[in-house]
C-alpha cells in the first residue's frame, strides 16, 4: 500500500517546523503536520499569561539559519516569539501541510507495508512512510488533585489556558508554583490585585535579569550585517554554555562555577527582599543546576509588596472560598492561579501512543527499560520513527540548539537511506546501548548526581530517579554528533 505521506509530523511547534524544513532540504515535501491546537508555534501559541518572555536571549533562542534582526529586546516578549513563529512558517511555506485541532491518539508500525499508520481521535487514519513526533517537553498540563478543589466556587485558571479577559483587580488571588512560569506571573498579579498569596513547595533558583531594550541602530546593523547578529548569538551561547555544560553538566570537575552561580543568586536575592524570614524561604536548599534555574529584576521584590504573602506550609484542601494549609492558616480567595508545571515522565515521553516491531508499546518499554533514545532521536524496534522530544536530547539552555542539531541527524541519515536506495533505518541495539551507557557514565559528574538534589523536586528527574532529559555534551559536541555518527549504528532494509 502506497503511504499518503512522505512524513507525519505531530506537532507544529518549533520542533515540527524545524522538522519539516529539514525534510524540505531532501527533497521530501508531501507531509503533513498535525497540531492539535488551533494554531501553530506550540508554547508560544498555547502560553500568553502576562508576563510572558523568553528566558533565554532572543539572539540564541531563535534559529540559526532565520535569524530575526528586528527583536525588541534581549528577552523578548512572548507574543513576538508567536509572530516569530508565524514569520517562519510563511518563510518556509508550511502551513499548506499544516493541520489545526487534530488530536494524533495513537501510531502503529505496519511492517508488511513498511510504513506508520497514525489514528487520530475522530477516528481518522494516515500513513506516512516516516513519522516524526515533535510534541514538546513541555506540553502536558500538570494539576494536582488537590482534596476539595473541586468545591472551590472562586475561578481557577491554569496558566497554559490563560483567560485574557480576567481582571485581577479588587480580588484575593492565589497563585500555586514558584517555578518560571510563576516567577514571570506573580509580578503581574500582584500589580492588580487587592492580596496575592503566594503558595510556594519548592523554592527556585534566580539570578538577575540583564534585560533591555534593543535600539533600533542595532537591530538595522543586525539586518544590514548578519555577522553581527551571529556574532551575538555566539557569544550569548558561550555564557550558556558555561553555565550549562561547566557549572552543571561538569559539577564534579568545576563546582567553584556551581558555586559563584549560586553565590550570584543569593546575593540577587539579599538585596531584592527585605524581610529576613521571606528571604529564609526563598533560599533554595538544594545545589543551583538540580531545578532549572530562571531569570527576573522583579519576582523577589515583590515579596516587599504589602499585598503580596509567601505560604510554605502545604496546602490540605480547599473549601467554597478559601484554602487551607497544614498549619491552619485559612487564606480566602477570589481566584486561583495554577501553575503547577507539566507532567513529562508519566505521560509525555511519549505524548501519544506508539507502537513499533513486534508490538514494542514505546511509552511501557521507556518505563520498564529505561528512558533511552540514540543520540536522543530514534529508539530500536521503531523504524523510521524520529523522534524528537526524547530522552538525553535537550542540548544545553536554548531548545533550539536541540531542534537544530536533530535537524542535521535527520538529514545526514535520510541521506545515508537514499544513498543505499534502502526503504527503512533501525537504529541498532547495541549502538543505543552504547549511547545509553555513554550518557549514563558522563552524567555521573553532573550536579544532579554529584550535588545535593534532593530537595528539589525537578523535572529532570523521571520516576526512577534518573536526571534522562538532557544530554551530557556542549552543544558543539552535539552538533558534531549529529553531523559525524556512524551510519553502522543503523540497520537499513
Amino acid at each position: 500500500m502506497t503511504p499518503q505521506f512522505d512524513a507525519i509530523i505531530v506537532g507544529a511547534g518549533f520542533g515540527g517546523m524545524g522538522a519539516a524544513i529539514a525534510l524540505a532540504e531532501l527533497g521530501l515535501t508531501n507531509v503533513t503536520i498535525l497540531e492539535r491546537e488551533d494554531d501553530l508555534g506550540g508554547t508560544w501559541h498555547v502560553n500568553h499569561y502576562p508576563g510572558l518572555a523568553v528566558d533565554i536571549a532572543s539572539v540564541t533562542y531563535s534559529y540559526s539559519f532565520a535569524p530575526n534582526p528586528y527583536w525588541s529586546r534581549l528577552f523578548a516578549p512572548g507574543a513576538e516569539l508567536k509572530r516569530y513563529a508565524e514569520h517562519v512558517a510563511e518563510r518556509y511555506d508550511l502551513r499548506r501541510s499544516m493541520r489545526f485541532g487534530v488530536v494524533v491518539e495513537r501510531a502503529e508500525w505496519d511492517d508488511a507495508a513498511q510504513q506508520w499508520v497514525v489514528t487520530t481521535a475522530d477516528g481518522e487514519t494516515l500513513r506516512g512512510r516516516f513519522l516524526v513526533t515533535a510534541t514538546g517537553f513541555l506540553s502536558q498540563p500538570y494539576t494536582p488533585d488537590f482534596p476539595g478543589i473541586e468545591e472551590f466556587a472562586g475561578k481557577i485558571i491554569h496558566t497554559t489556558r490563560w483567560d485574557d479577559t480576567h481582571d485581577f483587580a479588587g480580588e484575593r488571588a492565589a497563585i500555586i508554583g514558584t517555578g518560571a512560569t510563576a516567577v514571570q506571573l506573580i509580578p503581574e498579579i500582584a500589580a492588580r490585585a487587592d492580596d496575592l498569596t503566594v503558595f510556594q513547595r519548592t523554592p527556585i533558583w534566580v539570578v538577575p535579569k540583564i534585560d533591555f531594550a534593543i535600539p533600533r541602530f542595532v537591530q538595522r546593523l543586525f539586518a544590514r550585517i548578519p555577522r553581527t547578529q551571529r556574532a551575538a548569538r555566539t557569544v550569548n551561547n558561550a555564557i550558556l554554555e558555561a553555565i550549562m555544560v561547566v557549572g552543571v553538566l561538569h559539577f564534579r570537575q568545576a563546582k567553584a562555577v556551581n558555586r559563584i552561580a549560586a553565590a550570584v543568586a543569593r546575593a540577587h536575592l539579599r538585596v531584592s527582599v527585605r524581610d529576613r524570614a521571606t528571604r529564609r524561604a526563598l533560599t533554595p536548599h538544594y545545589d543551583f543546576g538540580c531545578k532549572r534555574p530562571t531569570f527576573s529584576n522583579k519576582y523577589f521584590r515583590t515579596f516587599n509588596r504589602p499585598n503580596t504573602r509567601l505560604q510554605t506550609s502545604s496546602i490540605e484542601r480547599f473549601t467554597t472560598d478559601a484554602v487551607i494549609t497544614a498549619d491552619g492558616t485559612r487564606t480566602p480567595i477570589d481566584t486561583l492561579v495554577l501553575a503547577t508545571g507539566f507532567n513529562l515522565w508519566d505521560v509525555n515521553f511519549p505524548a501519544l501512543q506508539i507502537i513499533g516491531r513486534e508490538g514494542r508499546d514505546l511509552g511501557a518499554w521507556w518505563r520498564t527499560n529505561r528512558f533511552q533514545a540514540y543520540e536522543g532521536i530514534t529508539v530500536p524496534r521503531f523504524p523510521n520513527l524520529l523522534s524528537l522530544n526524547s530522552p538525553y536530547s535537550y542540548s544545553g539552555l536554548s531548545y533550539f540548539t536541540t531542534i537544530e542539531s536533530q535537524m542535521a541527524h535527520m538529514q545526514r541519515l535520510l541521506t545515508e537511506l537514499e544513498r543505499r536506495g534502502a526503504a527503512t533505518f533501525e537504529v541498532t541495539d547495541e549502538a543505543n546501548s552504547t549511547f545509553l551507557d555513554d550518557v549514563t557514565e558522563k552524567l555521573g559528574d553532573s550536579v544532579f548526581y554529584g550535588g545535593q538534589c534532593s530537595t528539589s523536586r525537578s523535572y529532570y528527574f523521571n520516576q526512577h530517579g534518573e536526571a534522562a532529559l538532557l544530554r551530557p555534551t556542549s552543544t558543539s559536541a552535539s552538533f558534531a554528533a549529529a553531523s559525524t555518527f556512524p551510519v553502522s549504528d543503523y540497520q537499513f532494509s
